[in-house]
């Protein structure tokens, strides 16, 4: 899949690293990489043509014509680091393929190795217990021996077994069957909000993605939107358990009525 690859620009980059993100569960790793690219100075470097990897399933129309298929697209940005840290190479999708996940997690792969690569990131969601008002912890998982033992300099909870959904764990497979250095770093989300974009989890993500690639930024932004976010996951949780309280209790009245029935068919 040779031309799946569009290269745009030939910078010159200091072993840099590549971080990868997707849609997911709390859409944690979009937020971090959405954020890391308004925040910072990054460049388009490519693309993966999205034709390759995803079928329209139907066509838009506006003022009774219809409109050119649309794919999500696939891109690739770079980030020189003017600080001791490495150069970053960013790469975002806009959406996961129903099939050949493996085949676009190996094009994404073949793209930074153009660039010499040293370690592969990707950021997820941890779906525990957690309670929405306590600060979500951040576990981390990696590809071999090496990247482990770098994960405990940063106090990341340790997962004995995990299961990491889609492309944001798959990439990381995929790199341990070529021998390259893969990281997970995971935000704690709960359970009953899986379905809501969670920037608390995606900042406790940051402050470590952050030390860990040596990248200065500021995070103030995210923060903010974590307190307004924790407000949201409250009212999720509250409509949660109404719902919970009304499918489990039934009104005494209604009992009764369904006694008086009862007795009045004997």
């Amino acid at each position: 899949m040779s031309g799946t690859i569009k290269i745009q620009a030939r910078p010159k980059l200091d072993t840099p690293n590549l971080l990868a993100a997707w849609p997911g569960i709390g859409n944690v790793a979009m937020i971090v990489a959405s954020y890391l690219k308004s925040n910072l100075d990054f460049k388009e470097l490519g693309y993966l043509e999205p034709s390759d990897f995803f079928d329209p399933i139907g066509v838009q129309v506006k003022d009774n014509i219809v409109e050119a298929p649309t794919f999500p697209q696939s891109q690739f940005y770079y980030w020189k680091n003017t600080g001791d840290g490495s150069d970053l190479i960013l790469f975002i999708g806009d959406d996961q393929p129903s099939a050949k996940g493996y085949d676009l997690a190996n094009c994404v792969l073949d793209a930074g190795l153009k660039f010499n690569i040293r370690r592969v990131y990707t950021c997820a969601a941890a779906i525990t217990r957690i309670h929405h008002t306590e600060p979500p912890k951040v576990w981390g998982v990696g590809t071999n021996y090496e990247a482990t033992e770098d994960l405990r300099k940063y106090n990341l909870e340790y997962a004995s077994n995990l299961q990491i959904a889609g492309l944001n764990g798959l990439l990381l497979g995929v790199a341990k069957e070529r021998a390259i250095d893969g990281i997970c770093l995971l935000g704690e989300v709960p359970v009953y909000a899986s379905r809501v974009p969670n920037p608390m989890a995606a900042l406790a993500v940051m402050k470590v993605l952050t030390t860990m690639l040596e990248v200065k930024i500021d995070l103030a932004d995210l923060a903010k939107m974590a307190v307004e976010a924790r407000e949201r996951i409250k009212q999720v949780a509250a409509q949660a358990m109404e719902e919970y309280i009304d499918y489990f209790t039934e009104p005494i009245w209604e009992r009764g009525e369904e006694e008086d029935e009862e007795e009045d068919e004997d």
